[in-house]
């Protein structure tokens, strides 16, 4: 979430930034700059009424030293006393309703991000290799299913809708996709491998910022009295990797954090109905590997360029060609302050597909999930965090089998890939 500091400061300059993203956020910055202004006063408030009680309590001693009546001003200590507990709970009923506030406005864009109103502002910053000459290619399900690798109908009895069910070579190639990816973050980039819950907990989603604004996209279950939801299916493994750190002071020598993790991700998709629904370009269940890195404040922009490019290698190794875009401002995500999509050629489908997102995300995650450092100086800050898939499974799929389909039906796999599948071709 933003810092109350920035808002109280200078607000009209931090609406004038978030408006760059589209729509007014100057209602919603100053319902929080109200709640802050009560609980303010009321702790004002407060400390007088407590040097006050102090006062008269010591008053009350004198009085009784001197065998004086002191019903009176015993009475007006309760009535002190009252008015403290009264402002107590209006200082926690300001301070949740402010945190409350807080967690549905997003992050302020970078300074530099290009300014635009949806993805037609994104500009390409970045094309890679060319696009294979081919005469009426197929499409990854036509492909596919003459293949044998992979079955819709099937995951359709079992789960319905937006599912898949991958079969022989296959199954193969999706694991052997897994540890391709695996291997070259840990190997050549650096990165540890972790294995991470599949379940993450409420607060673990609001940390990252998928809660509570996209509920309706998340599988949710565990629901309390009140209705909501207490445990999720991860939509990511940003989620619990950048998790592993929440309520976490951390040494400043620890930082750069750089992690990778292979999970299932869980999405309901609501209101995608229609769109890239045809094979497993858009999903409720797929596999995806995910870089997340926990860095300091001063190197976190640097770093976003450096993820970026351990995402890109991945299509790089694999010989894909790909474009990188980097989001305007009408296109960030929610946590985001600057992000960068890389999208892939999928000639069966005669577009790109994103395939990954790199973000930074400044301290913003890391004001809800209270994940701090200690600097040289003894002072507790905030770390900023960055995250970036590595890449997303089912469309890295479909550009191995568009792009590297033959003419006579067959996919030649990439060199670099080949080891992992056990052979260098499929059919």
């Amino acid at each position: 979430m933003l810092d109350i500091r920035e808002i109280r400061e200078n607000p009209e300059a931090l609406i004038a930034r978030l408006n760059a993203r589209g729509g007014d956020f100057g209602p919603q910055v100053r319902e929080v700059l109200e709640c802050d202004n009560i609980r303010r006063k009321s702790e004002t408030e407060q400390q007088a009424l407590l040097s006050q009680r102090k006062q008269t309590s010591k008053q009350i001693g004198m009085l009784k030293a001197k065998g004086e009546d002191t019903s009176a001003i015993e009475a007006e200590v309760r009535g002190i006393n009252d008015q403290i507990a009264a402002l107590e709970q209006t200082v926690a009923q300001a301070n949740a309703d402010q945190e409350r506030f807080l967690k549905f406005i997003p992050n302020t864009p970078h300074p530099a991000c290009p300014v635009g109103a949806d993805e037609s502002a994104n500009p390409v910053v970045r094309e890679w290799g060319t696009k294979p000459a081919l005469e009426n290619p197929r499409d990854h399900l036509d492909l596919a299913e003459s293949l044998g690798l992979i079955s819709i109908d099937d995951a359709t009895r079992i789960a319905g809708s937006g599912f898949a069910v991958y079969r022989g070579a296959g199954a193969r190639l999706e694991r052997a996709l897994i540890n391709f990816l695996l291997d070259l973050q840990t190997r050549e980039h650096g990165y540890e491998e972790v294995n991470v819950p599949h379940i993450v907990k409420r607060e673990c989603m609001e940390g990252t910022g998928q809660l509570p604004k996209f509920e309706d996209d998340m599988y949710g279950t565990d629901a309390d009295e009140a209705g909501r939801n207490q445990m999720f299916l991860a939509p990511t493994a940003e989620v619990p990797v950048t998790n592993l750190y929440r309520d976490t002071i951390l040494a400043e020598s620890d930082l750069p954090i750089k992690l990778c993790a292979h999970t299932p991700c869980f999405r309901r998709e609501a209101g995608s109905a229609g769109r890239d629904n045809r094979g497993i370009i858009r999903m409720h269940q797929f596999d995806k590997i995910e870089l997340v890195q926990v860095v300091h404040p001063d190197h976190s922009f640097a770093e976003l360029e450096n993820l970026l490019g351990h995402a890109q290698a991945v299509l790089e190794k694999l010989g894909l060609h790909y474009r990188t875009i980097e989001l305007c401002t009408g296109d960030l995500g929610f946590s985001s302050a600057k992000t960068y999509d890389i999208e892939v050629w999928a000639p069966g489908q005669g577009k790109y597909l994103e395939v990954s997102s790199c973000s930074c995300f400044t301290d913003y995650q890391a004001r809800r999930m209270k994940l701090r450092f200690k600097d040289a100086d003894g002072k507790n800050r905030f770390c900023h965090t960055l995250n970036g898939s590595g890449t997303a499974l089912p469309r890295l799929y479909v550009a191995i089998l568009e792009q590297c389909q033959q003419p006579d039906g067959t996919i030649l796999l990439p060199p670099a890939l080949a080891p992992y599948f056990g052979a260098d071709r499929i059919g």
